[in-house]
């Protein structure tokens, strides 16, 4: 499993390869996805919840974790993820089901940070 630092390093290295290398769509596609998580009609904490289901349902496991880090930082309760987590096994069905192991426990260990 990736540990917070190294996988936040990683994916800032990997961004910045990205804005080096990509074309101007590229550009503009990371900066709409940085841009639509910031505060609005609904709170970064429920964006990201909003993000992490439907990573969950899309079994991208980087962006579930991407999404457990930031969840984190906007103060998500337990019983919020769990209640998040269960809206991603509904709609995503038992195929989710090693996503969600996956999540549950690196969501324990942000708990214990």
């Amino acid at each position: 499993m990736i540990e917070k630092e190294s996988f936040e390093e990683k994916r800032e290295r990997l961004n910045e390869l990205v804005m080096e290398k990509g074309n101007l769509q590229m550009k503009r596609f990371f900066n709409l996805d940085m841009q639509v998580y910031e505060e609005g009609a609904l709170s970064k904490k429920n964006k990201e919840l909003l993000g992490l289901v439907a990573s969950l349902v899309l079994k991208c496991d980087d962006c579930v974790e991407y999404h457990l880090n930031r969840c984190s930082e906007e103060g998500v309760s337990d019983e919020e993820m769990m209640e998040a987590l269960s809206i991603g096994l509904v709609v995503g069905g038992s195929i989710t089901i090693p996503h969600l192991r996956e999540a549950v426990e690196k969501w324990t260990k942000l708990e214990e940070e």
